[in-house]
């Protein structure tokens, strides 16, 4: 239950701070994707099943809070969750490699599936200035914030671990 609250806490956080505070700062050109980065993390630590849970959470709350098809992100959120639970065999807690080539496939990914179904479809063909002034930037912006962010949720779920074996045997 606690990692439950605590996961939920950190979606929340993740969401607020993405669409509330980074538009806020001038200076940022393009802000970093922590609900991309919690999600493919979770799933990435914690398998296909956790990342997929995680994934509809986020998902949703980006649905909820932007316009157009619902389940528009959802779908996309599930299936990081998914794929990066794959990768759960080859978990190294500190393994740091792995996980920032999972951010920038991810990054591109999701880029990608937003440029298609969002502008690709309505008539919107300059690539190039999508790739130049977006993409690069988002994903630079993402793995440099998936170094700190990456290590903090790594600590989380240890301390977690922790408290839930903790609390096992003092069941017994």
């Amino acid at each position: 239950m606690a990692r439950a609250l605590i996961n939920l806490s950190l979606i929340i956080a993740a969401f607020t701070i993405q669409n509330c505070v980074f538009p806020l700062i001038p200076f940022l050109s393009a802000a970093p994707n922590l609900l991309l980065i919690l999600t493919f993390s979770f799933g990435f630590i914690e398998g296909k099943k956790a990342g997929m849970i995680y994934g509809i959470l986020a998902g949703i709350l980006l649905d909820l809070f932007y316009s157009g098809p619902f389940g528009f992100y959802t779908l996309f959120y599930i299936y990081v969750g998914y794929v990066n639970g794959i990768f759960t065999r080859y978990y190294y807690e500190d393994y740091i490699t792995l996980p920032l080539i999972l951010s920038i496939i991810n990054e591109l990914a999701y880029n990608l599936y937003v440029y298609v179904f969002r502008f690709l479809f309505r008539g919107r063909l300059d690539f190039l200035y999508y790739l130049r002034e977006l993409i690069i930037p988002e994903t630079i912006f993402t793995v440099v914030t998936t170094l700190f962010l990456y290590r903090f949720l790594l600590f989380i779920n240890r301390k977690l671990k922790e408290y839930e074996s903790g609390r096992d045997t003092t069941l017994v």
